[in-house]
């Protein structure tokens, strides 16, 4: 469900689950986060690029799991979910996105979490989860460290999709690239990263993570 290639010191992290265009589901987390603790333990990685494979980045959470469990397990899962962002704004390797198709829910926070995104200028982000009925119960700190209180506001209340271009424009996004471009320029930025020294590179990142509170990332999922 994961699918890793190296390139040089960049490791490539693609989400493979297609027949539900890559829809998080807690199996699917754990595996990324095995996959990100991973590349952060090898001394041949200097960073990670994280994609989607077919027709989009992320779909969000597997709503079809949310329906079959409890509860309690949809709290636990949410919590697993959010530790997964905190583990990836705490490690010393960073992390890029490369989005193009769609972020949609928890697929938005997801790339939200890293450390640089870039989008496709077409591609489709949303928080659909108020409209729906919910409240989005992980990932708001990462939402809220990227583009700050009132524009996170606005995003998770959810009233239109957004493309690229006004992802860019938000915040969401470092940078935005024509159709078919996001995975090679994500590698690009990723392979600039680590190139840097990285003693500095893990510093940065801390102090970063620090302002960000990403030691707080699960705390809206535990009250949820």
């Amino acid at each position: 469900m994961i699918e890793r290639r190296r390139e040089g010191a960049v490791e490539l992290l693609r989400l493979d689950r297609q027949a539900v265009r890559n829809a998080l589901d807690a199996a699917l987390a754990a595996e990324l986060a095995r996959a990100v603790g991973d590349v952060q333990r090898d001394e041949q990685v200097r960073a990670v690029v994280l994609a989607g494979k077919g027709a989009g980045f992320c779909a969000g959470s597997d709503v079809k799991e949310m329906a079959r469990v409890t509860l309690e397990r949809r709290l636990e899962i949410a919590r697993e979910k959010a530790a997964l962002l905190q583990a990836m704004a705490a490690a010393p390797k960073p992390v890029v996105a490369a989005v193009h198709g769609f972020a949609l829910g928890g697929g938005l926070m997801l790339a939200a979490g890293c450390d640089l995104v870039v989008t496709e200028s077409d591609a489709r982000w949303r928080l659909p989860e108020v409209g729906l009925g919910f409240f989005p119960p992980w990932g708001l700190e990462a939402l809220v460290a990227r583009v700050g209180v009132s524009r996170a506001r606005l995003l998770v209340f959810g009233h239109e999709p957004l493309d690229g271009a006004r992802a860019l424009e938000l915040g969401l996004a470092d940078v935005c690239v024509a159709p078919g471009g996001a995975e090679a320029e994500a590698l690009a930025q990723a392979a600039h990263l680590a190139g840097l020294p990285p003693a500095a590179v893990a510093s940065t990142k801390r102090f970063f993570a620090q302002l960000a509170g990403a030691d707080e990332l699960d705390r809206l999922a535990v009250a949820a």
